[in-house]
């Protein structure tokens, strides 16, 4: 990729663009504005993004920055940005640097005192709560468990006090051992809602007691497809409260 300054119309920064997580139709006029008018286009995957941009007729260089270059591509941007071009980072799908790559890179833009701006949009985190119905407001998004089995109820315990919703992002793959863990490990009369494939066409959304979840989870092999948030309500004596 070359280092030669590119067309921008935007002021010079790193424009955090929050991108869909399954439905195209979700994309904010604000974000296709933004990587219209960027200089260049940061992304998690080259080759999903180029598909996003494809789509809606946009042609902007594209530059690979991965969980594990992302401290050393950092450089490169606040080169970018330091010239003044205005750069884009996108994730494969929704807001980056929430659970996905994007906050070393954004830490080090700041650092080096230039501008970060947020372009918001789909996050799945709260398009599942806007469906749960979690009556406290009370929330605490923790994002992805550990994937060993000791370190994952030893997590679950630490926040089995919190007297507010739990929200989880889990595959697919992990998906039952960790229904299971919550069962063992939180109370398990609390409600849970599971979303899954969210904005997707097999979306689904069900809530029910956290003890049934394991039950339900086995009860169709469709059920543990596709990226899941697994929110946990409040301990029954907070809702109540």
């Amino acid at each position: 990729m070359s280092d030669t300054p590119h067309h921008t119309r935007l002021p010079p920064a790193l424009y955090v663009v929050a991108t869909p997580i399954g439905n195209l139709g979700d994309i904010t006029l604000r974000a296709l504005d933004t990587l219209k008018q960027v200089g260049r286009v940061a992304a998690e995957d080259t080759r999903v993004s180029g598909q996003l941009l494809a789509h809606f007729g946009i042609s902007r260089p594209l530059v690979s920055i991965r969980e594990h270059n992302e401290r050393e591509a950092a450089d490169r941007v606040i080169a970018w940005i330091a010239a003044g071009e205005a750069v884009a980072y996108v994730s494969d799908a929704g807001t980056p640097a929430v659970s996905d790559p994007g906050a070393r890179l954004v830490a080090a833009v700041r650092a080096a005192g230039h501008a970060v701006v947020p372009v918001p949009g789909v996050s799945a985190v709260t398009a599942a709560l806007s469906a749960a119905g979690v009556e406290s407001g009370d929330w605490l998004f923790h994002g992805f468990l550990p994937p060993k089995p000791g370190a994952r109820r030893a997590q679950l315990q630490a926040l089995a006090a919190l007297a507010c919703a739990l929200v989880f992002y889990e595959a697919p793959h992990r998906i039952e051992e960790t229904l299971a863990d919550m069962a063992a490990t939180l109370d398990p009369r609390r409600p849970v809602t599971l979303a899954r494939e969210l904005t997707k066409k097999f979306e689904s959304i069900v809530t029910l007691p956290l003890a049934e979840a394991p039950a339900w989870l086995a009860a169709d092999p469709n059920h543990a497809r596709g990226e899941f948030v697994v929110i946990v309500h409040a301990p029954l004596a907070a809702a109540t409260a």
